[in-house]
């Protein structure tokens, strides 16, 4: 049931005018940098920028915030996690940007 949230998100939004370029990036931002995510298998660039973009930052979030079956992980658990995954779920120039804003707005 989890998997098919980007297909029925992507639905809705392109219920409403202007947003079909939202759509496909919500679509698609469980696919992976290897082509094992869903809904499509789409791999490396393939995937729009925009939706490998989101991936990172959902599972950075998801990572680190608290949920009701588990304590949010620290930010350098998740960077960790996040850098470890660069090539296989996420595509590593977007983790190579996005990870040391995050490391830097940790420290401030």
């Amino acid at each position: 049931m989890m998997c098919h949230h980007p297909e029925w998100g992507s639905s809705m939004l392109t219920e409403i005018p202007g947003l079909d370029t939202v759509a496909e990036a919500v679509h698609a931002h469980h696919e992976r940098w290897d082509g094992t995510g869903y809904p499509r298998g789409l791999a490396g660039e393939s995937i729009p920028l925009a939706s490998r973009i989101i991936a990172v930052c959902d599972a950075f979030s998801a990572m680190t915030t608290e949920r009701p079956y588990r304590a949010a992980r620290s930010t350098d658990d998740a960077v960790t996690e996040v850098r470890s995954c660069a090539g296989t779920q996420f595509d590593p120039l977007v983790v190579d940007v996005l990870i040391p804003d995050v490391e830097v707005a940790a420290v401030a």
